[in-house]
């Protein structure tokens, strides 16, 4: 069974141009000027906003709890294993290189990119040696859940998509858990006698880069840093291709790349970056609007030899000549020594990925955490404060959902547009006064009945052809099947690591969420059935996480009698399934919902009948008969402390695929 398209052709650019005008629109509107006492106060405005989205704070004053596990002689200087102490029961695995003599020397930490082999990488390994060799001391640090930090130790893999994106489930960022492991990688340089810490520096390419940008705002001790291959603009961010781990959640609502490319002024900021990269998220010609904003703050503070900028004609990378720049430049602004000129690089030795790791492959303790591990943990850890709570004052929870959700302003019609019948389905289009445009195909019921399905699935409404979903939608009531933003008829070609990878990262740094956006579509399809059809009864259903935005539209939308969902989430807690399958994709994650409640609660503050059909845990993994029991049992009383009235219903299904 297939279903007819609405129109003749899919509108597959619409969703991205609107973005890249808003974003574009964003930039211009946080065009910085050369007013030093205006960004005195706007700096620390910054950095308040900046942490508040990170979703962490950092402790300068937890013990260190510094351990060596290993060294290796180098000609002049030595390489040590060691792990250090980020926040409580969470330590870093990284590497220190020493060179010979007492110092003090000048410090670099040194930050890796999206090589799943973390600092472990021999190119990532060669700025450490060559660092050493020149008398710096160099720490290279793990990202989280990369190098040793991986899911199982020694398997070495990407840690964005939905594993890093899991974090914000829990209230945290993958670049938030970075920034303050960086920052107490800081904190370790500068507690070693052997190390100045009035000279320390940051560098690193592609995600290390960008945390090497973030570090340096954010920690007025990095006196010189080097970001490569990863600055351009946020704007590029938004509407490009880039990590979950450079994803600040409604970062554009309130500040540019400028502006915190700024925060490091007047401290020495060098960017680097590659002609033929093939991102053109980190082309030069973005990095060169960001630089050129920047540099009037470092020309406000008179401070413009501080800041430089170097294009090289090479692929992405942190190639040998760029190592060469990286020793001129940390000369100049570390040791007081030469000009900035790049320095022709003494020769090393790398050493075997295998010699460099602090533990034997799968000999892990559990204090270095992965992804999943820290997940479970503080979700576990939430959910336990969320079930010992006595009652929930219902409308404030969903005044705290909206918010979650970012549901702004309401979407308004502006008219609908009818494409007339095609196989028994009338086709249509609601366009809403900003220009959205939401295909339906409408199916009404036998006779007089005024009842209607509105139903949606997250790879759009082709999907639902011959699903029980549908089937069983169409036994009772008129159908309404909606493509939701970004998918079916309104889908962006992409190549993409997880379904809706760069759509969500653009909703996010645009202060909203791709859930959201679905919950706005759905109410505004909810209004159309009750205006132009007169629907009397309304139910709303979904297949896996579009199901949860037809059950937080149950929440907005009034009089929903009841909601179907299938194959859908029965707690946002982590499932270490979850990586390598994406069951969901990227739309499924929310920012601090653990933090708010879980699934029972919207189910409760619905107000509706709601029934569970097939649900899943988070990687999409069918629950026992006992989980069932116990999670029905959580929704019942979660909505007796919640005072509602409806019910929840677990009736067993087979899976709707």
């Amino acid at each position: 069974m297939k279903l007819p398209n609405v129109w003749t052709e899919s509108f597959t650019d619409h969703i991205n141009n609107q973005l890249k005008i808003e974003a574009a629109r964003l930039f211009r509107t946080y065009q910085l000027t050369a007013d030093l006492k205006g960004w005195q106060k706007k700096r620390k405005e910054l950095r308040k906003l900046i942490w508040k989205c990170l979703g962490t704070s950092v402790d300068h004053k937890l013990d260190l709890d510094y351990r060596e596990y290993g060294t290796i002689k180098m000609d002049g200087y030595a390489v040590k294993m060691i792990t250090y102490q980020s926040r409580p029961g969470f330590h870093v695995t990284a590497n220190l290189y020493i060179p010979d003599g007492k110092g003090p020397f000048p410090g670099v930490i040194n930050m890796h990119g999206h090589w799943s082999q973390g600092r472990l990488a021999e190119r990532v390994q060669s700025r450490g040696h060559s660092l050493a060799k020149n008398g710096y001391v160099c720490l290279a640090v793990d990202a989280f859940g990369a190098g040793e930090r991986s899911v199982s130790h020694g398997v070495f893999e990407y840690h964005g998509s939905n594993l890093g994106g899991s974090l914000m489930n829990v209230g945290e960022t993958l670049m938030g858990m970075q920034v303050v492991d960086n920052m107490r990688g800081v904190d370790l340089l500068c507690s070693m006698g052997y190390v100045d810490s009035e000279r320390i520096g940051a560098t690193g390419a592609s995600g290390g880069g960008n945390q090497t940008m973030w570090l340096a705002a954010m920690d007025d001790r990095v006196a010189a840093a080097m970001p490569v291959v990863s600055v351009g603009s946020f704007q590029s961010y938004a509407t490009g291709v880039n990590c979950v781990c450079e994803v600040l959640p409604a970062g554009l609502t309130f500040t540019e790349e400028s502006g915190v490319l700024a925060l490091t002024a007047p401290r020495a900021l060098k960017i680097c970056n590659c002609l033929h990269d093939s991102n053109p998220t980190f082309f030069p010609s973005e990095m060169l609007r960001s630089y050129k904003e920047a540099r009037k703050i470092y020309q406000a503070y008179g401070s413009d030899e501080k800041i430089s900028y170097q294009i090289f004609n090479l692929p992405h990378g942190y190639w040998p000549e760029i190592r060469e720049a990286m020793l001129g430049w940390f000369d100049l602004h570390l040791k007081g020594k030469g000009h900035g000129a790049p320095r022709v690089e003494i020769p090393f030795d790398t050493l075997p990925e295998k010699d460099v790791m602090v533990f034997e492959k799968g000999k892990r303790p559990c204090e270095v955490s992965s992804i999943p591990d820290f997940c479970i943990r503080q979700g576990s850890e939430l959910r336990m404060e969320y079930l010992r709570l006595a009652s929930f004052d219902a409308a404030a929870k969903k005044e705290e959902l909206a918010a979650i959700l970012q549901l702004g302003k309401p979407l308004v019609t502006a008219e609908v547009i009818g494409y007339g019948t095609e196989d028994g389905w009338e086709k249509s289009a609601v366009v809403t006064e900003c220009g959205r445009m939401i295909p339906l195909l409408v199916k009404h019921p036998a006779g007089k009945g005024r009842d209607y399905t509105i139903l949606c699935h997250p790879e759009g409404k082709d999907k639902l052809a011959g699903s029980k979903l549908l089937e069983s939608a169409e036994s009772s009531n008129g159908v309404i099947l909606v493509d939701l933003w970004g998918s079916g008829e309104t889908a962006s070609p992409d190549v993409q690591v997880v379904l809706y990878h760069n759509l969500s990262r653009s909703a996010l740094w645009l202060g909203r969420t791709l859930m959201g956006e679905w919950v706005r579509d759905l109410k505004l399809v909810v209004e159309f059935a009750r205006g132009s059809l007169k629907a009397r009864q309304i139910t709303l259903g979904g297949a896996k996480e579009a199901a949860l935005a037809a059950l937080f539209t149950a929440v907005f939308a009034e009089g929903i009698s009841s909601v179907a969902l299938f194959n859908s989430p029965v707690s946002y807690l982590f499932s270490k399934g979850l990586l390598p399958n994406n069951y969901f994709s990227m739309a499924v994650h929310l920012p601090g919902f653990l933090k708010w409640g879980d699934v029972s609660l919207a189910a409760a503050i619905s107000g509706a009948k709601v029934l569970l059909c097939s649900p899943v845990r988070m990687d999409g993994t069918e629950l026992s008969v006992e989980e069932l029991n116990k999670m029905e049992g959580e929704f019942s009383k979660i909505r007796e402390k919640c005072g509602s009235k409806g019910c929840c219903e677990f009736p067993v299904k087979a899976k709707n695929e």
